[in-house]
Order: structure tokens, then sequence, then C-alpha cells
């Protein structure tokens, strides 16, 4: 409005000329790229942007790649022992001797027993060096139990020895045990997050979509499950386990137990979001066109919150690790000849065997790497699962 109270006329920059797409400016190379990218790509850009999270999927996937080949990687077989040399400490890689590049090779051992406390005391012999070897023939093993084999990624040297995390009571090498435990450790949580899953998305899919009674009932099952403490009732359920089954049934055993009663967090989780998702129109649309509940659960409901069930899954199958080790180190997991991180420091309950052999503490050291590997990785991908934010 001008002083003397006129309206100004404004000019209209709007032009009026007939629509042409094909002078619309295209878009530049960089921004096709990112406005055509696929959903899984939006993902994977975002998720190498996570450094810890990357670091953490790389230690991962090495970690499940020497369980899968713990029989090559392991420098012995699982029950090798060497009565000799009992109670070993870890040996020590060197580069050089006398000066001279030799590779890497480990010194020999000379022994001898302290008789004021007893105990097998083993200096560095500098006259024997046993060199390490690649790529070699070693204990024979049946890989997978399904065939044959002698061969190694390392070796120690022939009629030498390699005990590079010491040994334990019976002369066994620490490390190729750890490194065989790796396999039933990680795998029971894989198997055991497959089942929790399951059970989890079903049931509390069901009691988020149908509500009523069938919520009800779904809420007061967990409810009683998780007031039961969660240690007592695991240690409870392990001990029924049938003292004649065979390893492997104890194991699958297991595997369920720690299953059956990690479902519940999750199942109350995807029964919220289903509560407040059901009434989007997606949803109703889905139900107008014919859809049966099992399709919009599936196809349309959980996608919308599958950032949460990946959180979910990278805290489940640590928790699931962190459970076996804690029966199997209590007695009631699972027992020899099962080897797993949880059985091998069983050995260690001993206060007296730690003092003096403190390396049979060492199958601490992947659980604790491999549950901080899970949660980084799991943040990573919580975040990726969201490319939009």
């Amino acid at each position: 409005m001008t002083s003397s109270g006129r309206h100004q006329h404004l000019e209209h920059f709007v032009s009026t000329a007939p629509f042409d797409p094909r002078s619309v400016e295209a878009l530049t190379p960089e921004q096709e790229r990112f406005y055509l990218a696929s959903q899984w790509k939006l993902m994977w850009w975002k998720l190498k942007r996570h450094k810890v999270a990357l670091v953490s999927g790389a230690i991962l996937l090495l970690m499940y790649l020497i369980a899968a080949f713990c029989e090559v990687v392991a420098p012995y077989e699982l029950q090798t022992r060497n009565s000799q040399y009992v109670y070993s400490p870890p040996q020590s890689i060197h580069l050089f001797h006398e000066g001279k590049l030799v590779g890497p090779f480990v010194y020999g051992w000379e022994r001898s027993l302290n008789m004021e406390n007893l105990k097998r005391e083993y200096t560095a012999d500098p006259s024997a060096v046993y060199p390490l070897r690649f790529f070699c023939q070693g204990d024979p093993y049946r890989f997978w139990g399904m065939f044959e084999s002698r061969f190694h990624l390392v070796c120690p040297a022939e009629d030498g020895i390699l005990y590079l995390l010491g040994t334990d009571r019976l002369g066994r090498d620490v490390l190729s045990r750890i490194i065989y435990g790796a396999r039933i450790s990680l795998t029971i949580g894989l198997l055991g997050i497959t089942v929790s899953f399951t059970l989890g998305i079903i049931i509390g899919g069901l009691a988020g979509y149908y509500g009523g009674w069938v919520d009800n009932i779904v809420q007061r099952m967990i409810e009683i499950l998780r007031s039961f403490p969660e240690i007592p009732l695991w240690m409870a359920l392990s001990a029924v386990l049938p003292v004649h089954w065979s390893p492997l049934l104890i194991y699958f055993g297991i595997t369920m137990i720690l299953a059956i009663l990690d479902w519940t967090g999750l199942a109350r989780a995807v029964r919220s979001k289903l509560l407040s998702l059901r009434e989007e129109d997606y949803c109703t649309a889905a139900q107008l066109m014919g859809a049966r509940p099992k399709r919009v659960i599936f196809r349309h409901l959980v996608p919308g919150f599958m950032s949460h069930l990946i959180a979910s899954a990278t805290l489940s199958i640590p928790a699931m690790i962190l459970g076996e080790t804690a029966l199997s180190f209590l007695g009631l997991g699972l027992r020899p000849p099962i080897t797993s991180w949880g059985v091998l420091l069983n050995e260690a309950q001993n206060i007296n065997v730690v003092a003096l052999y403190p390396w049979l503490m060492l199958p601490v050291v992947p659980v604790i790497v491999i549950i901080l590997a899970f949660n980084f990785f799991g943040d990573g991908l919580r975040d990726a699962a969201d490319p939009y934010k």
C-alpha cells in the first residue's frame, strides 16, 4: 500500500506460456543417481558413512568365516594333546634369531617342576628354533564331519610345538580350542534368533493386528514369562535336559531354551507398532482390497518398522551368546566333548588355576569382542534402515 492509500500494482512473474516438459532443465548425474536409487542402495550409502559399524561388520564377518573353517584355521585338531606341555604358557612369535632373519618362529621350552609350589615352570630354549609353516599338512580332521583332510593355514614345525595362547590341564592348545568353540558359540546365537524372531513376529503380530481377547492372552503369557528371573529360569530348564542326550541334542536343547525365553520383548515391540500402524490409510486400503491378515502384517506393516527389528536382532544375538556362555560356565549348559567359549571358561572357575595360569581366561576376550561388534554394527544398521532421516 502506498502512502496515499492506493494499492500498488504488482507485476505477475508466472509464465503463462504452455508447459513444455522438454524445456525443463535435466537433473545432473549426481542428482539422478540419488533420486533414482533404490531403498537398499540408500541404506548402503548411509551405512558406509558409519565407520565404526563398518569395522564391526568386518570383525563379525571374519569371526564367522573362522567359525565356518575352524578346522583349517586352527593349528591343532580339537582333541590333540601333549602331556609333556601341560599348562604351557603362551609362546611369543619372533622374526630374528642371533641377528639373522629367520621368519616367524617360536622358541621351544625348557621344562622344570618347582617343588615348593608344585608348579610347572617353562623357560625359553634359544637352541630350539621352530619356524611356523603355512598352508601345510598337520593334524588330520573331518571337515564339518564330512571328509578327511590335513590341510591347515598354519602348523607347528616338524617335531616342534606352537602354543600361541598356551595349553590347558591336558596339554591341549588353547588357541585351537577357542577357534573350535567359536563355531558353537556363534551359531547358537543365529539359530536362537531365528526361532525367537519367528515366534516374536508371529505372536506379537497377531496380538497387535487383532487386539481384543487375542491381545489379552498374549500379554498375560508374556507377563508370566517375564516375571521369572532370567538366569535361574535358564538354569532350571537346562537342568531338565536328560543327561543321556547326545551332545548334538544338548546343543539344540540349549538353543531352544534361549530362543523360547527371548521372544517376549520383540513380541511386545511388534504388538505396539502394529496397534498404531494398523489404522493407517494404506493398511485400511489393503484390507478393503481383500488382503488377508498374513499379507497385511508381513507385506505392509512389518516393513514399516524394519529398523527396530534389525536393532533388536543385533542385541538379541549377543544376549544369547552370553546366555550360552553363562550356562556352560556354571556347568548347566553345553558339556564336553562339545567345545564352546563357555565350556572353556568353565575350566577356569578355580581361582588358584586362574592365579597360576591366567591364559585360561583368554576365551573371555572373543566374547567381549563379539558383543561389542554386534552392538556397534546394530547401531549402524538401525540408522541405515531409515535413510531418509
